[in-house]
């Protein structure tokens, strides 16, 4: 019988977001925590988001849904654009669970070619479990050589994880 895995998951949440949204579909937060934890055993998913306080529905809906949610300061340049880098925040928390050995392995969900030296340090124990990537075309090629055969991408997975408005009418 096969051994059931401690795995966390660190997620860039505006990378997925702004990946998925590209493929032209909308991500169901609720059936991607599930396939996480199907798929990759993920006992534990942080999902590391910019905090904006008109979006509090929003982050309760996501704790109930399984995530832990990391809030990061945002900024909102001159053109409107809200921008939160939750680099550093991401890389930290891995790498305090990783001391602290929380976790068996790790999924990083991102395509940003930022988290490369993270990805080959885990790659190069045997922590990294997988990396997923939201969009193929958008994703790092330093995050596909650093990974080599442990990434995957989620073009190929709108059917099982896209987020399905009910019908109100």
């Amino acid at each position: 019988m096969k051994k059931k895995q401690n795995n966390f998951a660190y997620i860039d949440s505006q990378n997925l977001n702004l990946g998925i949204k590209e493929l032209g579909w909308e991500l169901g937060f609720r059936k991607f925590r599930i396939y996480l934890r199907d798929k990759y055993q993920v006992k534990k998913a942080y999902l590391f988001i910019g905090y904006i306080p008109e979006n509090q529905v929003m982050y309760q809906r996501l704790q109930e849904y399984g995530y832990v949610l990391i809030f990061k300061p945002i900024l909102i340049n001159k053109d409107g654009v809200v921008k939160g880098n939750v680099d550093a925040d991401l890389v930290l928390q891995t790498m305090r669970d990783y001391m602290n050995k929380e976790f068996d392995q790790v999924v990083i969900v991102t395509s940003d070619g930022d988290f490369y030296c993270l990805v080959e340090y885990l790659y190069k124990r045997s922590k990294l479990k997988m990396v997923i990537s939201p969009n193929s075309q958008k994703c790092s090629i330093l995050l596909k050589k650093k990974a080599k055969e442990k990434i995957v991408f989620m073009d190929n997975l709108k059917r099982k994880l896209e987020y399905k408005r009910k019908n109100t009418a």
